[in-house]
């Protein structure tokens, strides 16, 4: 090796200016890029960004409507705040570290705090508009990739005070994306829950809470399952609300100055522990933490000034105060729940009683399950899993800490020439497979010990290392993989049905998907075109011409590992498994996975109906 290849010399040292940086790093800055089709995609970030800015404004007392509007690849954003004082608003955008939150005495306990998020949106989009309204005048600027292309000149107007921005994210960063309106509903509905009083205009829809997160958990609930009604406490920096219901595991919903913090932090960790504490003392007893909190539903949102999260993402809390010298935001929250709550149970024996009934059934159960798991557990280490069930990957979700997590994905699919294709053409760095044996039991009805009793899905279970929650998932992103055909397209729904059966949380989280596949490939001696769909079929038939070549794929097994690569590779297309938000589960799995309903056969027949006609027209 020579000396000249790897020369270190003062021109091997580079500044970068922030836009550069920006777009050299963009994880740094808003976490993973992705296509949409994920919940914390970067689009959703840059989006996300923009509006709390708005939302910041509304919490100084400014503006009570926010005006979104999203396509699929252009966003809108439009407060009626104070707007960016017009001789500031290229450094508002365009200059590292620069802003108003600096100055406390303007943002108090604001969500961003370092003068970062807007100029990553301006970097990060192939085009940026700003406009700032303010008192009779106004300013408005546009961007590419963070330079400033077009300078308007100051002038008069008629317009409301406030802010607009306008942004396309750049498609060389963020390749063949989209945005989904159902993720950016659901953060939308998070923002009215957190902030009473505010209208935010999506799309044309208005959106508005008058009972904050007390909505929040009924909007995520099915009334039905409830032990009990939903408990709701708000004082001016801490609000909570919770309720138990009949759902496996625990369910949370966390926020820090209006900010989503999906991966917790110190005041979920202190909420559950105030639970829990609180609870004991009441009934005077040691309960299993488990026990007591096995079928929660829970939210907290707190307020604290100069916020510390684990990344620029914002999802996770590492503040230990509730502001400089100020108490800890431990000792804060547990004494807030042991009073607030304790309070409440000796307010209202019947939901004292109702929740007592419910942490004695979870003991029973546990204790129950106890004998079962233990037998399961042993099973699972005789199949040597890791080497019959799993091709596993090197690298999995979990292997930091729980901010900075690897994106990694497990393809579950069903037979040796599916699952053989999907083992060869994998990147083994990043991606699993799990092979099935046949098709899944139907788990609808059934209680969880079925998921120790069932091979398959102890087995299932313990790859992706969920059988105390979704904390320690090992793979970020579940991938059913099935034929495009009657008994895939079962088996596809068999495998809904137990996660959505034993973990809910693993939909609700975003973390399930279906992967597409081509159904055609088009082709003629140079040039090849891969079809998801009968339009995709006849246009790329078209374009190519009389000499095509049409080969229908009628399963996963009969495309070859080298064309498998390309669509688990960079361009894969996966389509998220999501749940509207006042979907009820129960209800859900009843109508199509229970006793053949009248209503289903309806439902069936009619489109069955609608298909026939597609087809003859």
């Amino acid at each position: 090796m020579s000396e000249t290849q790897f020369k270190y010399t003062e021109d091997s040292i580079r500044t970068l200016d922030w836009r550069e940086h920006i777009r050299l790093r963009p994880g740094m800055y808003i976490g993973k890029l992705g296509d949409g089709s994920s919940p914390d995609d970067g689009i959703y970030v840059l989006l996300k960004e923009t509006v709390d800015n708005a939302i910041d404004e509304f919490m100084m007392g400014f503006g009570k409507t926010i005006e979104i509007d999203v396509s699929e690849h252009n966003a809108r954003v439009r407060d009626y705040g104070r707007g960016i004082p017009l001789g500031k608003v290229y450094a508002c955008v365009a200059q590292i570290n620069t802003g108003g939150k600096y100055d406390t005495e303007a943002f108090q306990k604001s969500i961003g705090l370092n003068g970062v998020g807007t100029k990553a949106v301006n970097a990060l989009s192939e085009y940026f508009l700003v406009q700032s309204v303010r008192d009779g005048r106004t300013k408005i600027q546009e961007f590419e990739r963070g330079e400033l292309s077009k300078d308007h000149k100051e002038k008069k107007c008629d317009e409301k005070n406030g802010t607009l921005v306008q942004f396309r994210p750049d498609v060389e960063i963020f390749k063949k994306y989209r945005f989904l309106p159902e993720f950016i509903e659901n953060q939308v509905w998070n923002y009215v829950y957190l902030n009473a009083g505010l209208t935010i205009v999506f799309n044309k829809k208005r959106y508005y809470s008058k009972n904050g997160l007390m909505d929040l958990i009924a909007r995520k609930t099915d009334p039905e399952s409830l032990r009990y009604p939903i408990i709701h406490f708000k004082s001016k920096d801490i609000e909570v609300a919770l309720t138990h219901g009949t759902q496996y595991g625990e369910e949370y919903y966390s926020f820090v100055n209006g900010q989503n913090t999906s991966q917790g932090g110190t005041h979920l960790a202190a909420f559950r522990e105030g639970i829990v504490k609180t609870v004991r003392e009441f009934y005077k007893k040691e309960y299993d933490a488990t026990d007591i909190r096995a079928s929660i539903v829970g939210a907290i949102s707190l307020r604290i000034q100069e916020p510390v999260f684990e990344s620029q993402t914002k999802t996770r809390l590492g503040s230990t105060h509730m502001y400089p010298d100020g108490p800890s935001v431990r000792n804060y929250i547990v004494d807030f729940m042991r009073k607030e709550l304790d309070d409440y149970l000796h307010k209202h024996s019947e939901v004292a009683e109702a929740l007592l009934k419910r942490i004695q059934q979870s003991e029973r159960e546990r204790k129950d399950m106890a004998g079962i798991k233990k037998l399961a557990n042993q099973r699972a280490k005789k199949a040597n899993l890791h080497n019959k069930k799993l091709r596993d990957c090197r690298i999995h979700y979990t292997d930091v800490n729980k901010e900075e997590r690897f994106d990694s994905t497990i393809f579950i699919t069903e037979g040796d020439s599916a699952s053989g294709s999907l083992t060869k053409s994998r990147n083994v760095q990043t991606q699993a497979v799990f092979s099935l044996r046949g098709k899944p039991l139907n788990a609808f009805g059934l209680t969880k010990k079925v998921v120790y009793q069932n091979e398959e899905f102890n087995l299932l279970q313990h790859a992706l290392n969920i059988e105390n929650g979704i904390e320690d998932l090992r793979y970020n992103n579940i991938v059913i993989a099935t034929d495009a055909d009657v008994d895939g397209m079962h088996i596809r729904l068999l495998l809904m049905t137990f996660f959505l059966q034993f973990f809910p949380d693993l939909v609700k989280n975003g973390h399930v998907y279906i992967l597409e596949t081509p159904l055609f490939r088009v082709r003629n001696k140079s040039k090849t075109i891969y079809c998801y769909s009968e339009e995709e079929k006849l246009a790329a038939v078209q374009e190519i011409g009389k000499n095509a070549e049409i080969t229908r794929f009628k399963g996963l097994g009969e495309i070859s590992p080298a064309e498998f690569g390309k669509f688990i590779g960079e361009d894969i297309r996966l389509e998220p498994l999501l749940l509207e938000e006042q979907t009820s589960v129960p209800k859900l799995l009843q109508y199509f996975m229970g006793k053949n309903t009248p209503q289903r056969q309806e439902f069936i027949i009619e489109n069955l109906r609608i298909e026939k006609d597609t087809v003859e027209n």
